[in-house]
Order: structure tokens, then C-alpha cells, then sequence
């Protein structure tokens, strides 16, 4: 289910299960693919060519995630999961095989075009559950993007170019010495292909299919029975607002809108974070090397694997979704303020300080993203619940596309303007990400949130 297959840009990339299909592989070898491709005439049109290829695909995925939920919702769940796995075994691998940049350009747009992963498998972790669960379960989605956040920088990093790297196993005139980025595509297209052998046994939740043989009676009555419990709960305690179109479902819409503030967030701080890290600390920076920086998000992510495991859903089920978000956003305020005085510490002790204020970052915006597509998954009935989660990929999409523009016109701003008497350059950098997330915070609450009956006690 999130970012697609082959090496990306960095930052954290959104990553599942059947999503590992889509995940990235490298923060840092896309750069060397483009400079391979020979289309950047200088050294500083790398990121520019760069953020190209890695926004094709969340361009190709605003275009299409709309038509792929209402597939999800008229034929089911199961065909579209299979076909996005399938997709993505396919252009990934010829992602690796990219000897041009239009060609490196093309299979990441397809990617994100036909893998329509998201929306019906965020559906599918709601209909499989009892309705107590759907915390927990949709904390499961997002755990996925942790693990590739673990995984796939691993397997950019160690093998992309591998004939550079291990010549005695893949000599210069091997396929992967013509094809120096094949190795990590074919590794996650590998991986693809036994996610796609293991769906196979997915029973589909959306029942309008034919009756089921006599051996797969059992396994039918028990999701049967599991659905029609999540739904007679929902429809049960869920406004009227279900009966409407999706458009004037303002519990759905309101959802969507604090959905894509919280993604806006986090993509702008994974776009700030490394070139902020990065920067010479003249400049507000911390003078870190790449790998320091990668070695933090690393980390990050294994954080969000225990968290999203075992801790998120008892918040929830403690808090509830709503002021779950609204304390998140008020510790992610306060954090932020935190970051520029870090450029006083010493080595040590920055690194281990950012290490946790990262994983901090990271996890507390988590929190909000995954309490919103509870809110969503709860405020339609499931003949639209695929089409409602496609519509809150297509807005996100659009949302971390202006996110990247948005982070770096401001630390370009704020490097020039470092030594300024009224909030200097690096103050300014984290004074914007605090107003996102005051803004997340102030969506939180009527009437700009209105949320479903079962959640108002919250």
C-alpha cells in the first residue's frame, strides 16, 4: 500500500505488506541513477530531476486512487489488491531497467497509476475486524510503512551498483553491470511476487460475488459474520450524513482535510529534516554527514514499529482517535520549538538527542494520520468505503506534492536570512512546520471536525 518501488528521494516513505511491493529502496540512490541517466547538466540539477521521478508517482496515484476505490467498491476488494501487486512486480522491475530519464519517468507515473493498494486495503483492515479492533488494525497499515522504512534503505543502499561494491560476486560485464540499479528493483519485485502467491487465500469482504464452493463455506461465514458486525455497529451509531453523497458527507470531507494536514506535516519535516541535518551549522544546521542522517531514520523507523504495534492502539482505545490527535499535536508543537537550539550540543549528545526527538516527531504524527483514516473508515457505509478512502488518497497525494515546494522555498528563504535580529533563518524553518501542526490541532475540533455518533463522547 505507499511510495513505490525502486529507490526514492528520502524521507519516509509509506510502505505495506502488499505495499512492501511499492516500497522505496534508497534515500540516496536515486541521485546516482540520475547523474547514470546523464539528463542533469550540473550538479545542482540533480534534486530537481530527482523530485521529478519521485513526484510522477504520487502524480500518477492523485490521477487514478478515486477510480481504483470505486473498482474496490463494485467488483471488491481482492481484484484490485491482486492487480496493484501485480503492477507493481512489473514496473518496478522495469524501473531498474530505466536506461532514460522519460523512461525512468513513465514507469514510476504507471506505478503509482495502477497500484491502487491503499484505499481497498485500508478498507479491507476495517471489514476483516470487529469494530473494537479497527485501531489496532489500521495501526497494522501504518506499522507496514515502518518496516519498509527499515527495510528499503537497507536494500538501496547495499545493493544498488553492486558490481562497484561486490565485484566478486557480480562482475562489470553482468547484467547488473549494464543495469548498475536492477539488483534492489528485482529484490522488491521479488518480494512482490510472494506477496501476490499469498493472496491467493484473501477472502474478499465486499459481497457481491458468487456463492462460495462448500470448502470455502467456513472461511466465508466467518468474514461474513466479522463484516456484518463492523457494519451493523456503524450504521447503528453513524449520523444520517452516510446516506449522502461523499462530497456532502462532512465527517468523511472533514476527515479527509485533517488526513491531508497531518500527511502535509510530515511530508514537509521528512523534507526539512535531512537538508536541515545536513546544512554547516553557520547556517542553523548540524553539520551531520549522510549517513548520520540516515542512520536517524533508520532508527525512527524501528520506533515506529513498536509503537504502531503495541502502543498505539491502547492509546486509542484509552483516549480515542480525537483527543489521541489533539495531544499529539500539542507535544509535536512543543517538540519542534525544540529543534534549533540542538545546533549548542555536542557531538554525543546530538546525536542521541535527535535520535529520540526524531522518533518522537515521527511516531506523534503517526498518531493523527491513523486516527483520521479511523474517522474516515467509520463515516460511510462499505459500498463507498472503497471510493472514500481512494478520494482521501487523491487529496493526500496532492497534499505531499505541494509539501516538498512548501519546506524547501522556506529553508531557502531561512538559509539566507540566518542572521536576522527577529526569528533567525532555522527558528523561521520550525516556526512554519509549528503552525502546520497548529492548524491540525485547531481541525480537531467543531465545527471544522464533525466526526462520527460513535466518536462524540470523545
Amino acid at each position: 500500500m505507499a511510495a513505490p518501488g525502486a529507490p526514492s528521494t528520502g524521507g519516509r516513505r509509506r510502505v505495506g505488506a502488499s505495499r512492501s511491493s511499492s516500497s522505496s529502496s534508497s534515500g540516496s540512490s536515486i541521485s546516482s541513477q540520475i547523474r547514470d541517466l546523464h539528463i542533469a547538466k550540473k550538479v545542482e540539477d540533480i534534486g530537481f530531476y530527482a523530485g521529478l521521478v519521485g513526484a510522477s508517482y504520487m502524480l500518477g496515484r492523485a490521477f487514478t486512487s478515486i477510480f481504483w476505490g470505486f473498482v474496490a467498491d463494485r467488483i471488491g476488494r481482492k481484484p484490485v489488491i491482486v492487480f496493484g501487486i501485480v503492477s507493481a512486480f512489473v514496473f518496478n522491475t522495469l524501473f531498474g531497467l530505466s536506461m532514460r530519464f522519460w523512461m525512468a519517468l513513465a514507469t514510476r507515473f504507471l506505478l503509482g497509476s495502477l497500484n491502487g493498494l491503499l484505499g481497498p486495503m485500508r478498507a479491507y483492515a476495517v471489514e476483516v475486524c470487529r469494530p473494537e479492533h479497527h485501531a489496532f488494525a489500521l495501526s497494522l497499515v501504518s506499522t507496514s510503512w515502518a518496516m519498509g522504512l527499515v527495510i528499503g534503505p537497507a536494500i538501496g543502499g547495499y545493493l544498488s551498483q553492486p558490481t562497484e561494491k561486490y565485484p566478486m560476486f557480480f562482475p562489470a560485464n553482468s547484467l547488473f553491470g549494464r543495469f548498475p540499479y536492477l539488483l534492489p528493483c528485482l529484490c522488491i519485485s521479488v518480494f512482490c511476487f510472494v506477496i501476490l502467491l499469498s493472496s491467493i487465500w484473501l477472502p474478499e469482504t465486499l459481497h457481491k460475488h458468487k456463492p462460495v464452493e462448500k470448502k470455502d463455506q467456513e472461511n466465508q461465514c466467518i468474514i461474513e459474520h466479522l463484516a456484518a458486525d463492523s457494519e451493523e455497529f456503524v450504521e447503528q451509531n453513524t449520523s444520517s450524513a452516510l446516506n449522502k453523497s461523499l462530497l456532502k458527507n462532512w465527517p468523511l470531507m472533514s476527515s479527509i482535510i485533517l488526513y491531508c494536514i497531518a500527511c502535509f506535516d510530515d511530508m514537509a519535516y521528512s523534507e526539512i529534516f535531512p537538508l536541515w541535518a545536513e546544512s554547516d551549522r553557520s547556517y542553523g544546521g548540524l553539520s551531520l554527514s549522510s549517513e548520520d542522517v540516515g542512520q536517524v531514520l533508520t532508527i525512527t523507523g524501528a520506533s515506529l514499529l513498536l509503537y504502531q504495534t503495541f502502543i498505539y492502539p491502547y492509546k486509542v482505545k484509552v483516549l480515542g482517535p480525537i483527543n489521541a490527535s489533539r495531544v499529539m499535536a500539542i507535544l509535536s508543537m512543543m517538540l519542534l520549538f525544540t529543534y534549533p537550539s540542538m545546533t549548542h550540543l555536542p557531538r554525543p549528545w546530538l546525536l542521541i538527542v535527535l535520535n529520540i526527538s526524531s522518533a518522537l516527531k515521527a511516531n506523534l504524527v503517526t498518531t493523527v494520520v491513523t486516527s483520521s483514516v479511523i474517522l474516515q473508515n467509520n463515516s460511510v457505509r462499505q459500498d463507498q468505503r472503497g471510493i472514500a478512502n481512494g478520494l482521501a488518497n487523491t487529496m493526500m497525494s496532492f497534499s505531499k506534492a505541494l509539501a516538498p515546494a512548501g519546506a524547501g522555498i522556506v529553508f531557502s528563504w531561512a538559509q539566507k536570512h540566518q542572521h536576522s535580529f527577529f526569528f533567525p533563518g532555522d527558528q523561521m524553518v520550525f516556526l512554519f512546520l509549528g503552525i502546520v501542526v497548529f492548524i491540525e490541532f485547531i481541525w480537531t475540533f467543531k465545527p471544522l471536525l464533525v466526526v462520527p455518533d460513535q466518536f462524540c463522547s470523545t
